[in-house]
């Protein structure tokens, strides 16, 4: 078995973590103040956030650099209308309001985290090809 961590550099990884489990739900299963591990309520692992120039990581090392050039985090989820609902509670910017996206056919909507990161928010599918 083989699984996908996916781990992204933030500024304030308390501050960010509650804002992720604040919006999508999440758990927070592990961390200190350089490093958290977010769950989904079946305990599976989301996401990681880690603090910039600890550790060492090569590519967490500058701080300065745009978040987020070339990824997008894409949350395939059931609880796409909880989130936008938990966003507009907080008076938070939409990137891009819901649309139906032409390739999957579903309900997407699009934002950015505290960090700058971009995310896009979907109806729940499996890929087809």
């Amino acid at each position: 078995m083989t699984r996908l961590d996916p781990i992204i550099a933030v500024k304030k990884v308390e501050e960010s973590a509650k804002w992720y489990c604040k919006i999508f739900g999440f758990n927070r299963a592990h961390g200190g103040d350089h490093f958290a591990v977010l769950t989904t309520k079946d305990n599976e692992i989301v996401l990681c956030l880690h603090a910039w120039e600890t550790d060492n990581h090569p590519s967490m090392t500058n701080p300065n650099i745009t978040p987020g050039n070339g990824l997008l985090l894409y949350f395939r989820t059931a609880d796409w209308k909880e989130i936008k609902q938990n966003l507009d509670k907080i008076g938070w910017t939409i990137e891009k309001d819901i649309q139906q996206n032409v390739n999957s056919l579903k309900q997407e909507f699009s934002f950015r985290d505290p960090d700058g990161y971009f995310i896009t928010a979907t109806e729940f599918h499996t890929y087809e090809g």
